[in-house]
């Protein structure tokens, strides 16, 4: 992967454009104009929608302001890969071949500048996501996905916007998020046992950086509250926080 290497996670772009969406896209096109300027990689670690489902000859057309800054980033020269979340798992040909370079179903391992990544979306990881991890299993099945697609698309749309959460969920109490972190830095360890350098989460919607053993456990928080990001420079991986009219 070209240097650096940018990290975001949880984008939850909504299918109805009302005026906050439309100024907090804004930002992340910032962002991305930001990227590409400076080159070299992003990875997209998931729910970068906050519903997608691909039939065969329709898109969601409401991301089409996006699916522009991506190609121009693509254009650019910059590798876009994209790691599927539980919010955007249900992709075919369009975010496969024609939008992204690189597209994941779990999670992804690599080695950049001797560095070794361990990158994840995060989803089912937690002890007590035992009912999640059996609705994960059906709702990612193909018979589901096939079911699925026989509604017609205004009709799976509609579905959709019902079960949006429209990001007021992923709020949680503090005691709540260090009862996440602890358990998200037990498997980070035992990655780092296993050599690797960094492990990268999304999906827990909390923006932090943690040292452990000589390695690094990074939550990368999401683009609703935080507008944060990661960036390995070819040294050391840091977490950032966007900024308004932050200049390239």
């Amino acid at each position: 992967m070209d240097l650096p290497v940018y990290f975001i996670s949880d984008i939850h772009l909504m299918l109805k454009k009302s005026d906050s969406e439309v100024r907090r896209q804004n930002i992340l096109f910032q962002f991305l104009r930001h990227v590409k300027e400076s080159g070299g990689t992003l990875v997209i670690n998931g729910d970068l929608f906050d519903f997608y489902f691909e039939y065969k000859d329709v898109i969601p057309k409401s991301y089409v302001p996006f699916y522009h800054e991506i190609l121009k980033l693509r254009e650019a020269g910059v590798k876009v890969h994209f790691i599927l979340g539980n919010h955007d798992y249900w992709v075919r040909d369009f975010i496969t071949e024609t939008l992204f370079d690189h597209t994941y179903s779990s999670d992804i391992s690599f080695e950049v500048n001797s560095k070794k990544f361990f990158v994840t979306h995060g989803d089912g990881y937690l002890s007590w996501d035992t009912g999640y991890r059996l609705l994960k299993g059906f709702i990612r099945s193909r018979l589901f996905m096939w079911t699925y697609r026989w509604l017609h698309p205004r009709m799976g749309y509609v579905f959709a916007r019902w079960i949006s959460k429209k990001g007021e969920h992923y709020h949680h109490s503090d005691e709540y998020n260090k009862k996440i972190t602890d358990e998200m830095a037990i498997h980070a360890q035992k990655r780092i046992a296993e050599g690797f350098d960094y492990f990268i989460t999304g999906h827990y919607h909390q923006a932090k950086e943690l040292p452990l053993n000589g390695g690094k456990l990074l939550i990368l928080g999401d683009w609703l509250s935080f507008f944060s990001y990661a960036k390995f420079d070819g040294h050391d991986l840091k977490l950032h926080f966007w900024k308004h009219n932050e200049a390239p």
